[in-house]
């Protein structure tokens, strides 16, 4: 889930148009953050945990001189959260040194790094490492590298990469994670995981990098190759568009706002329910709840306000703080849910653990009754491409019929969008997106995996 960016911008203070595309991306991770920037014949990098505010000020970005920049901000799948696995990473090759940052998780890490040289040291225990490490051995030029990589490494990558004079972007043959094109109205260009951030950097959505494409982006202007890469069928993550990406966004030409919107409207046709009012769970589900709103006639209102910052700080609440739980998180409305029927829209339920606390915080606040609406079908499925989504034994859908989870929640019914409805509302076909944690069906993921083990 990793947010990545990549800026070539000639005459300009490259890293600081990073660091503010980074901030667009600091959904996608909190766990670390880092920027490498070249100027034709140095690469230069700062990278630490926490969050980017924590992390840059003036006097960081200011050592961060020229006109190519690579970006980070990590939520970590393969690899533990320690600073030695933040990205952007440094390597030395025979073609001199390049910064390296990866969005995705590789499915034949270990098959990889048996085919790494014996001596070759690896200082992070992440999969970005080893995908790095082959650039730096294989032979010919940096184009040839990265094809090289895109035949051998299985699973999700979109990756940005400077050397001291050209910026590369790439992306699986899959397009598992998204990473799309912007123009700087000045000159040059921007790669990010999403479009949001281009905006942000005043940079104008051009496209999508497509699967299996090197982008490669120098002194001579933007060249494209489509590698000879067998591309199997498209399979970007359908949890971009219900849960990881921004709202203002959009994901191969679909806004992932009018998406979630329509998830919400068809899960008001899916699942009525006789209700005073309609609310969402703050913030990947607004969209939705207004959808659900919009279709069933009745008022939305905000029945919970969310803490922003708690939770991403590193200063841990002490016992009895934490055992309040989802208090820390959300704050009630009292005066919207006093006596209310309340229809709450949510995006997901994964593990099972905090939707019960959200049920009983709304029934403290004096709601008179909790209808959970959900704007996914059941995640029954761990994910194998870059998404912390538990074990099956975590899983509560792949143990618990959806009677027993609205025991569990607490809530007085319960409806998941069915699995049409979410691939209707996205506007693609079930062919063309990963579907892996809904229906254990996955692209690229060896059979070691066990994939299709769920409990009986």
């Amino acid at each position: 889930m990793c947010g990545i960016t990549g800026v070539f911008a000639p005459g300009r203070d490259a890293a600081r148009l990073a660091f503010f595309a980074l901030y667009a991306l600091q959904h996608r991770g909190q766990e670390s953050a880092g920027i490498a920037a070249a100027d034709g014949g140095t690469i230069r990098s700062h990278k630490e945990m926490g969050l980017l505010g924590a992390i840059f000020d003036e006097d960081i970005l200011s050592d961060l001189s020229g006109h190519i920049a690579i970006g980070h901000t990590r939520y970590s799948t393969t690899g533990s959260s320690i600073v030695v696995n933040a990205q952007p990473l440094l390597e030395r090759s025979d073609l001199g040194d390049f910064a390296f940052a990866h969005n995705g998780n590789l499915t034949n890490t270990d098959e990889l790094r048996e085919s790494l040289a014996p001596t070759t040291v690896l200082q992070a225990t992440s999969d970005s490492e080893v995908m790095a490490k082959l650039i730096v051995e294989s032979k010919g030029t940096m184009l040839d590298r990265i094809e090289s990589v895109l035949t051998l490494a299985r699973g999700a990558y979109s990756v940005v990469l400077c050397t001291q004079s050209e910026l590369y972007a790439f992306r699986d043959p899959w397009g598992v994670r998204p990473l799309c094109l912007g123009r700087l109205a000045e000159g040059g260009y921007v790669v990010a995981s999403e479009s949001c951030a281009l905006g942000t950097v005043g940079a104008q959505y051009v496209r999508e990098i497509e699967r299996g494409e090197i982008v490669r982006i120098g002194p001579h202007g933007l060249d494209c190759y489509q590698t000879d890469v067998e591309r199997a069928q498209p399979a970007l993550c359908m949890f971009e568009y219900i849960y990881f990406a921004r709202p203002d966004s959009k994901l191969n030409d679909r806004s992932v706002y009018m998406a979630r919107y329509a998830m919400g409207r068809r899960l008001a046709k899916e699942h009525p329910v006789e209700a005073d009012v309609v609310m969402a769970v703050p913030d990947s589900a607004v969209a939705g709840g207004i959808g659900y709103a919009a279709e069933s006639g009745l008022p939305y209102i905000e029945g919970l306000i969310k803490n922003r910052y708690i939770g991403r700080t590193f200063i841990s609440p002490d016992q009895r703080m934490r055992s309040r739980g989802v208090h820390l998180k959300f704050n009630p409305v009292v005066e919207n849910l006093r006596g209310q029927r309340v229809i709450v829209v949510d995006d997901s339920i994964v593990r099972g653990t905090t939707t019960p606390r959200i049920v009983a915080l709304l029934r403290e606040a004096g709601a008179r009754e909790v209808h959970l609406r959900i704007t996914s079908p059941p995640i029954k499925h761990p994910c194998y491409l870059g998404v912390d989504m538990a074990t099956y034994d975590e899983l509560i859908a792949a143990n618990h019929s959806v009677e027993d989870i609205r025991r569990k929640t607490g809530a007085d019914s319960l409806g998941y969008l069915s699995l049409d409805g979410l691939i209707a509302s996205v506007g693609r076909t079930r062919g063309e997106m990963c579907l892996g944690c809904l229906i254990g069906e996955y692209p690229n993921v060896p059979a070691t995996h066990e994939v299709h083990a769920a409990p009986a």
